[in-house]
């Protein structure tokens, strides 16, 4: 290669080279360009930011200044006021402080006293409502008890209703009769009569003392439900032969000479045993109680 062609490519590239750094120079410059632009814009909003809060503060310091010179106002006119009332009353400052405080306490007292009064008024109210709850409710059993009694009443009476009617072997009045043990009880809730249940069991000289008088079982006969026993009373006797079952045996006792009953429900299977009751008028001795 001849000296001219290397003269001239060595022109090139020093021409290539101020190009490629003049692209990246400007590129930077751009960039820091935009940066220096953004700072601006960012540090304008801040001042303006800071420009309006600290005209907020301002104005808030000048409210609070304000603010401070009315309260001072006020308590000069509330001396002054205090200095005017105490000696119209002859009190000293520290006397009217203690009977400002004295106040304090005094309405503190009575917002206690109320609330204590609130909290009583409210457990009395709560008293009387379970007192209500309960009377409501022994109303209730009261009247279910009224209910249940009139219903025991009524059943009672159908009965005594039912109960056999007969009359009696020495009078022409008719009494009703108690066929078993069920129907004796209802008798005995009538209380119109004094009545005594007996078992007599057969034996030469067995008297058993039945109410105020005795009894001796003489014969039983349980196929014929026929039965014969002695009756024991103001030293008599009254013999009973071959009577039936559920029959009135009438006799007289006392020394008003009242009429007893004696009623033979049952007859033991070994014919020597007889079950029953006695009923004697209201008015009729009764037998001493045992101790």
């Amino acid at each position: 290669m001849t000296g001219r062609h290397r003269e001239a490519n060595n022109m090139s590239v020093l021409d290539d080279n101020p190009r490629s750094y003049s692209g990246a120079l400007l590129a930077a410059i751009a960039i820091a360009l935009l940066i220096g632009i953004g700072s601006l814009i960012w540090n304008y909003n801040q001042s303006g930011t800071l420009t309006t809060q600290q005209k907020e503060i301002d104005a808030a310091n000048e409210q609070n200044k304000k603010l401070a010179a009315e309260l001072r106002e006020t308590d000069a006119h509330l001396k002054v006021a205090t200095e005017e009332l105490g000696n119209s009353l002859g009190l000293t400052q520290k006397q009217m402080d203690e009977r400002a405080q004295e106040i304090v306490r005094r309405e503190e007292r009575n917002e206690a006293d109320a609330q204590r009064l609130a909290s009583a008024q409210k457990q009395t109210a709560q008293a009387v409502t379970a007192v209500s709850n309960d009377v409501s409710s022994v109303k209730t059993d009261v009247g279910g008890v009224k209910t249940d009694l009139g219903k025991t009443q009524s059943d009672l009476a159908t009965t005594i209703s039912q109960l056999t009617s007969m009359k009696g072997d020495l009078s022409s009045h008719s009494s009703l009769i108690a066929r078993n043990q069920e129907e004796l009880e209802l008798l005995k809730h009538r209380g119109d009569r004094n009545y005594y249940s007996f078992t007599l069991t057969k034996g030469k000289g067995q008297k058993k003392p039945v109410g105020t008088v005795s009894l001796e079982l003489k014969k039983a006969d349980y196929k014929k439900s026929k039965f014969t026993l002695v009756v024991y009373s103001d030293d008599k006797e009254y013999e009973k032969k071959d009577r039936n079952l559920n029959e009135p045996l009438q006799f007289y006792s006392g020394k008003d000479s009242l009429l007893f009953e004696i009623v033979v429900n049952s007859v033991g299977a070994k014919n020597d045993q007889i079950s029953g009751y006695l009923t004697t008028p209201k008015n009729a001795p009764v037998p001493p109680t045992v101790p």
